[in-house]
């Protein structure tokens, strides 16, 4: 599942901010160039800029960023002043079309912009969270396979997704690797496909949809990207989200209280996926838009024949409970 990620780093200059109150030169500024944004006139936002600016930035290349960032993200719909960073920009909760991003502006004397960061929204009164203290079991009995996992991009494509940037993708093959019987053209010819699914700790439902279609191998749905999805809380604050379930086979309800093993639902091909199979990662916010990934240890497993402990899968490696 990618997801969308931005980021223009433009070095900033000068003028020094002391207060947490927006001032009225940053919202006009600010209302400006969210107007002119969308309505595409790229032109406007660069006369905007300081001469510092414009000299990193120039305008043809302000117009292909600006362009690029629209066709991502789509228009601004709603942009909210948090505080200012470092004494040296403000910072602007955004909402985009498709897309919740941070947009960054610093402003100097003459009211230009001299600092431009847009990068994904990141809640800074979010815990900071870098492994699972939860002790995890697979969600899965049987063998399944890693497709997408670990930390770099040729191992995990997730990781430009703040989110999902320690996300897995399972899914089961046979002996030549094919994660299909025959020729992979139905949801049943997929050996994942309604695989029962399990919670791999205790904790609480606070999240369970359900009424997704299953897509047509090779095809998506992006407009509810995750499908059919169960997310549970775990008694460290750690969100663990399930997503792609076979429609109508969620078997848990938000507010429910879940037991290690407890059936969730059985594995499908909903949402923005192109083939039966599991993801899996850990966040530490229920909602993904501002949440960031979290990387998963599981306690006790088998991995390609050899017990491991306390371990962090990666692309290729064959999966096992104990």
């Amino acid at each position: 599942m990618r997801k969308l990620l931005l980021s223009l780093i433009i070095a900033l200059f000068g003028l020094t901010l002391w207060g947490q109150t927006e001032k009225s030169e940053y919202k006009t500024v600010t209302d400006k160039f969210t107007t002119f944004y969308n309505q595409e006139k790229y032109d406007s936002v660069f006369f905007m800029f300081s001469v510092e600016m414009k000299d990193a930035l120039p305008q043809s290349k302000t117009a292909v960023f600006l362009a690029g960032l629209k066709s991502q993200a789509g228009q601004i719909t709603r942009i909210q002043f948090l505080k200012y960073e470092n004494g040296t920009y403000a910072k602007y909760k955004t909402n985009f079309e498709k897309a919740l991003l941070s947009v960054n502006i610093s402003v100097d004397d003459n009211s230009k912009i001299n600092g431009l960061f847009i990068k994904p929204f990141i809640d800074d009164n979010l815990p900071v969270i870098t492994r699972n203290l939860t002790k995890l079991v697979l969600p899965f009995e049987g063998e399944w396979t890693v497709i997408w996992g670990g930390d770099t991009k040729e191992l995990n494509y997730h990781i430009d997704n703040p989110a999902q940037k320690k996300a897995f993708d399972f899914v089961i093959t046979d002996d030549k690797g094919n994660s299909f019987k025959t020729n992979g053209e139905t949801n049943e010819d997929y050996y994942a496909f309604g695989k029962e699914l399990k919670a791999p700790c205790d904790g609480e439902v606070v999240l369970a949809v359900d009424g997704v279609k299953d897509n047509k191998p090779g095809e998506m749905n992006p407009v509810w990207a995750p499908g059919n999805t169960v997310i549970i809380k775990t008694v460290n604050n750690e969100y663990l989200f399930f997503a792609h379930f076979k429609n109508h086979s969620i078997q848990v309800k938000e507010g429910q209280k879940v037991k290690q093993g407890t059936a969730l639902g059985l594995c499908g091909n909903s949402g923005n996926s192109s083939e039966p199979h599991l993801h899996f990662h850990i966040q530490n916010a229920e909602d993904m838009n501002i949440a960031t990934g979290v990387k998963c240890y599981f306690d006790h497993l088998i991995v390609n024949g050899q017990l491991k402990t306390d371990y962090s899968p990666i692309k290729k490696e064959k999966l096992s409970r104990d």
